[in-house]
């Protein structure tokens, strides 16, 4: 019964387009391919010379010029395993590159062996080299699974560093905060414990843990005008979610969710909801596979590898309107989703997830 209930809510949403607007409605927008010339691209930062840097998940930092030139591999990125959904993650600017040059990468490190781990170091950019590593972050324990590290960063413009991890395949570790899997952590720009993160003071707590309680965290942005920092996860079968976050709260996983097991659809945990858990503030049935997060005109854009699209969601005064999708398979699994907001026009860049993975600027979007 609750497989075939999965079954026929799966089938509804399919038809949600025609009545609820999920549709790729038509702008008069300009895309550009810069360059397909990318091995399964993650990431992009904007350089103050308009260049770009990104990372592949094979392990090369590369820096991409205005017009779509690759360079070669920039050098001194550290040793990385690219293993399963692991690899070399994000790349993050310091908000004062422009004065001190640190590089922030996040990447899983380790072995079959020891087990591998999402982990973040920094690094000044030189020219064509990364110098001075500093190690900031490695997420404990190290497991052998090679799926959901998480990987996103992002500064909040006062001093703070948050990383977004995933399970690891250890789902009820997610409820266990003497741990990092299923986390998101808070630190300072060099890798400190800021002495207001809500469990510094908690017996049994990670003291650099935010909140707890998610499966794996695929997009972070914070709203220009709240300041609120919203992620999006993955969930399984169904129950992607966007949540927004609250210092100290369980966001559920896997308690609570609106996914069902793989394959069988049968029930993970108690049910979509419980007193003290958090509820997403949207969710996704089935699945779409959320990834890079951006804030453009009053709307989330969130990229989806598994329907390969763009989802557009309105919010207005904090609450959530109806979601569009566009750019359906036109050019992929969306990995990565940047606003460049450095003209009088804000300029979107995409970053498709292939061995033949493109950079795409949209413009009048």
């Amino acid at each position: 019964m609750l497989k075939l209930l999965f079954i026929i809510k799966s089938l509804a949403f399919y038809l949600l387009p025609l009545s609820l607007g999920f549709h790729s409605a038509a702008y008069a927008y300009k895309s550009e391919v810069l360059t397909d010339q990318l091995d399964r691209p993650w990431s992009l930062a904007f350089l103050p010379d308009r260049s770009f840097l990104v990372t592949e998940k094979s392990g090369s930092l590369r820096i991409v010029s205005e017009n779509g030139e690759v360079s070669s591999p920039i050098e001194g990125v550290p040793d990385i395993s690219d293993a399963g959904q692991g690899g070399l993650l994000e790349v993050a600017l310091h908000p004062d590159f422009t004065s001190n040059r640190w590089v922030y990468l996040s990447y899983s490190g380790g072995s079959l062996m020891e087990g591998y781990g999402t982990e973040v170091i920094r690094a000044k950019l030189v020219g064509n080299r990364l110098t001075e590593h500093q190690q900031l972050f490695i997420a404990e324990p190290k497991i052998r699974s090679r799926r959901h590290f998480g990987g996103r960063l992002l500064f909040d413009g006062q001093g703070h560093l948050f990383i977004g991890l995933g399970d690891r395949g250890k789902r009820h570790e997610a409820q266990n905060p003497s741990n990092h899997i299923g986390t998101l952590v808070r630190l300072h720009d060099d890798g400190g414990i800021p002495a207001d993160n809500p469990f510094v003071n908690t017996r049994n707590h990670r003291p650099e843990i935010y909140s707890y309680g998610h499966r794996n965290i695929q997009g972070m942005v914070i709203h220009p005008d709240t300041g609120d920092l919203w992620v999006n996860e993955h969930g399984p079968q169904g129950g992607d979610e966007l949540n927004r976050i609250v210092a100290g709260k369980n966001y559920g996983w896997p308690v609570i969710t609106f996914g069902a097991e793989y394959g069988t659809g049968f029930k993970i945990g108690e049910g979509t909801s419980k007193p003290g858990l958090e509820q997403p503030r949207h969710y996704w049935l089935p699945s779409i596979a959320p990834s890079g997060m951006a804030f453009y005109q009053n709307h989330f854009l969130i990229g989806a590898l598994k329907f390969q699209l763009l989802a557009k969601l309105p919010i207005d005064n904090g609450e959530l309107g109806v979601e569009s999708r566009h750019f359906s398979g036109e050019w992929g699994r969306i990995r990565d989703v940047r606003v460049d907001k450095r003209d009088d026009k804000a300029l979107i860049y995409l970053l498709t997830d292939s061995k033949n993975g493109k950079l795409i600027r949209i413009e009048g979007f």
